[in-house]
C-alpha cells in the first residue's frame, strides 16, 4: 500500500526543516510509547470511542498504555501531526505491536475474532 505523500522534491528546502519539525515531539512520544508497549491506545477527551477501546481491552484482561491529547475544543493542531504522520483521520488510534489497526470498531472486530490475542503471542 502506498499513500499519497507530497514528493520531497516538490518541497522548497527553505521550509524542509520546518515540515520535519512541526509537532514531532507528539510523534516522538507516541512512537516511543509504541516501542515500548504492546498495546496503545492514542485519544482525546470528550471522545467517546477512547473509552469504548479501553474499556474493551479492559474487559478482555489485556493491559495497555493510554495517551492522550487535548479535547475538541483544543490540541487538535497537535492531533493533526498524529493524523498526517498515520494516515487515519480519527480517534482513537489503537497500535498493537507496533502496528496500527485502526480504531475502537477495528479493535472490537479483532477481540471478537481471537486475532487480537494472536497478535500479541507472535513474536515482533
Amino acid at each position: 500500500m502506498s499513500r499519497n505523500i507530497l514528493d520531497e522534491a516538490h518541497i522548497h528546502p527553505a521550509i524542509r526543516t520546518t515540515i520535519s519539525n512541526e509537532n514531532a515531539d507528539i510523534i516522538a512520544e507516541v512512537k516511543a510509547a509504541i516501542a515500548s508497549n504492546p498495546v496503545v491506545v492514542v485519544g482525546m477527551a470528550q471522545n467517546p470511542f477512547p473509552k469504548k477501546a479501553r474499556t474493551a481491552l479492559s474487559a478482555a484482561k489485556l493491559p495497555y498504555t493510554y495517551l492522550e491529547y487535548g479535547s475538541y475544543l483544543s490540541g487538535w493542531r497537535r492531533r493533526a501531526a498524529l493524523k498526517m504522520w498515520t494516515g487515519w483521520s480519527t480517534f482513537p488510534m489503537i497500535f498493537v505491536k507496533g502496528v496500527l489497526i485502526g480504531g475502537a470498531s477495528d479493535l472490537q472486530r479483532l477481540i471478537a475474532s481471537g486475532e487480537l490475542s494472536s497478535m500479541l503471542k507472535a513474536e515482533s
